[in-house]
Formats: C-alpha cells, sequence, structure tokens
C-alpha cells in the first residue's frame, strides 16, 4: 500500500428539509387544522479514526464527500427522515485543518475518537408547529437551513514511541529491519527510504513503535533533498536515535547537518531527548571507531554507542536506551499533575 500522509478534500454537510404545509380534511370531521410535519435534519461530515489504517491513501482517490438531505416533511403530521452522515476514516494521527493548511480543526491522537467538521442544517417547521390560540390556520412553513460547505486538509503524524534520524544511507532501514519485523527497503544508494516506515520492536519483554524516517540532508528545511515533510512523524516520538556512518570522512559534520535541520524545522524536535550512535562498526577496525566515537563525542557533548545492525553488535545496548527512556516517559504522562 502507497504511503500518502497529506490530503486534501471537500465536504458538504446536507441541508435540511423543508416544512409541509398541509391541513387535515375528512368527512365527518367538523374541524380540520393544520397539519404538516417539520423537515429532516441534514447529515454531518465526521471524521473518525480507527484500526488498521496508517495511510490517507484513500484520499487520493476521492476528494468530494456530501453528507444526505433530510427529508421534507409531509400532511398528517409526518416528519422527514434525518439525513444520513458522512463518516471519513482516517488512521489514529491525524490532524485536520482548514483549507489554509495553518488553522487546527481537530488533532485525533485515540482509536474512535469522532469530530464533527460540518454540521447539517435543521429541518424546517411545518405549519402545525405554527398553530396557536390566535391563529388556527397558519398558511406557511419554514423551508430547510442550508448545510456547511469547506475544504480541510488532512495531515498524518504517525504515532511513534521512538524515531530514526540521520543522513541517507547511515543504516537507519537495516537497523529496523533488524530489530523489528518490518521489511523496508534497503540498497546502497542514498535516499532509498522515500516514505516514513513503521516496526514494533520487543526488548526485555516491553515493546515499542519504532519510526524510520527518510534521510536528511544539508538545506532539508528548504526543501532541499526530500525536504523536511516527513520530520512532523518524529513531533510524536519520545525519543530520537540518531545514526551516524561510521565510515564517513568526517562523523562531527554528518552529526550537525542533521541537528541543524532539527533546529531549523523547530516545533520542539532539537528539545527531545536523544541518543546517539556509530553504526557500521563491523566494517571499522578497533582504532578507527575509537577515533570516530572520540570525534562525535566532542561534537555531540556525549558518548555514542557503537552499533552495527549486521553483525548485532550493540544493538540490545541501544534498544534497552531507548526503552528506558520511552518507559520513564510513559511514567511521567501517567502520573496525575498535582493541583498547585
Amino acid at each position: 500500500m502507497k504511503f500518502l500522509d497529506e490530503a486534501k478534500v471537500y465536504v458538504a454537510s446536507g441541508a435540511g428539509g423543508n416544512g409541509c404545509v398541509s391541513f387535515r380534511r375528512e368527512k365527518f370531521i367538523e374541524f380540520g387544522g393544520p397539519n404538516g410535519g417539520d423537515g429532516g435534519r441534514g447529515g454531518d461530515v465526521v471524521v473518525e479514526t480507527v484500526n488498521g489504517l496508517n495511510t490517507l491513501i484513500d484520499y487520493r482517490y476521492q476528494q468530494h464527500f456530501k453528507a444526505e438531505r433530510g427529508g421534507n416533511g409531509m400532511g398528517k403530521d409526518r416528519h422527514g427522515a434525518n439525513g444520513k452522515d458522512v463518516v471519513l476514516k482516517v488512521p489514529v494521527g491525524t490532524q485536520v485543518y482548514e483549507e489554509d493548511g495553518e488553522t487546527l480543526l481537530a488533532d485525533l491522537t485515540e482509536v474512535g475518537e469522532r469530530v464533527t467538521i460540518a454540521k447539517g442544517g435543521n429541518g424546517g417547521f411545518g405549519n402545525a408547529y405554527f398553530k396557536s390560540s390566535t391563529n388556527r390556520a397558519p398558511r406557511h412553513a419554514n423551508p430547510g437551513q442550508p448545510g456547511e460547505e469547506l475544504t480541510i486538509r488532512l495531515r498524518l503524524k504517525l504515532i511513534a514511541d521512538a524515531g530514526l534520524v540521520g543522513l541517507p544511507n547511515a543504516g537507519k532501514s537495516t537497523f529496523l529491519s533488524v530489530v523489528s519485523a518490518a521489511k523496508p527497503k534497503i540498497a546502497d544508494y542514498p535516499f532509498t527510504t522515500l516514505h516514513p516506515q513503521l516496526g514494533v520492536v520487543r526488548v526485555d519483554e516491553r515493546e515499542f513503535v519504532l519510526a524510520d524516517l527518510p534521510g536528511l540532508i544539508e538545506g532539508a528545511h528548504e526543501g532541499v533533498g526530500l525536504g523536511d515533510r516527513f520530520l512532523g512523524h518524529t513531533e510524536r516520538c519520545r525519543v530520537l536515535l540518531h545514526l551516524i556512518d561510521g565510515t564517513s570522512e568526517d562523523v562531527a559534520a554528518a552529526y550537525k547537518v542533521v541537528r541543524g535541520e532539527l533546529e531549523a524545522y523547530g516545533h520542539g524536535l532539537a528539545d527531545k531527548p536523544e541518543i546517539v550512535a556509530l553504526t557500521k562498526a563491523d566494517a571499522l577496525t578497533p582504532e578507527t571507531i575509537k577515533e570516530q566515537s572520540a570525534r562525535l563525542n566532542k561534537a555531540a557533548k556525549k558518548t555514542p554507542l557503537v552499533l552495527s545492525s549486521a553483525s548485532g553488535q550493540g544493538v540490545p545496548e541501544a534498544l534497552r536506551a531507548l526503552a528506558a527512556i520511552i518507559d520513564r516517559a510513559r511514567q511521567e504522562q501517567a502520573a496525575p499533575t498535582q493541583p498547585a
């Protein structure tokens, strides 16, 4: 299934049905009177999160959604039927914006959340509604109210506990394929990963979700390479695992490039907990590992982990470090806030 994380959709709720003007006329009944029913209410447009979806690809092929119009009122005090709602099913983590892409209407982060984007119009009153002691035979009814029309933008931000960041070919996809059942495309050229990948990681009887994001290069925040559009998927991560290719000529520069792009993107990414790891240790000599680790330590101001996805060296340690930070963040989130 193709990955799509943004879609533009036109939605329209249903108009209300018209009220009815009708009078009761039956043989042997001396006094008839108004009996026109009310119109039905128009259907709403609802966005709902469901299990089993991880892309917005359905909205690539259908961009117009209209709810059903309410039925008109009829004689004999018969009310019109309410229009059926239209439900847009989206993955967990979807945000709903107005057409400008900046005004947030809803942020859906749990399965089963529902939000009404466009309300259906109310049905009009029939003439029976207007009957009173001074107006025994009203001859007017209300028309139904119109529905709402608007264009919305759906934007998916994957919900993952940890995110993999780094330059292209830093070993992110290989790491994900080793620690989870995910099968990302892996090759020896830059930008193999074109779409974010998710995998469930199990370590010491604990589970967390790990996201592999397409590689960043210098100038990504200005649209260079694949740009920074996929960085939105790291906004919900609790921790970042920053992988640096140990075979690169300047590991310090590689680290600074990605950190610079995270800071330029903003949205708190630069403030997230970060674990730095030197990858492809199986292709390095012990002396080279020592030299590259020292350079990376000086640039990152923290001791990097040394790992090799091919041989498994350092992989369990990296997973445990991620799990420890994730557990701590979960406990802080679950802890009740003390009243001031």
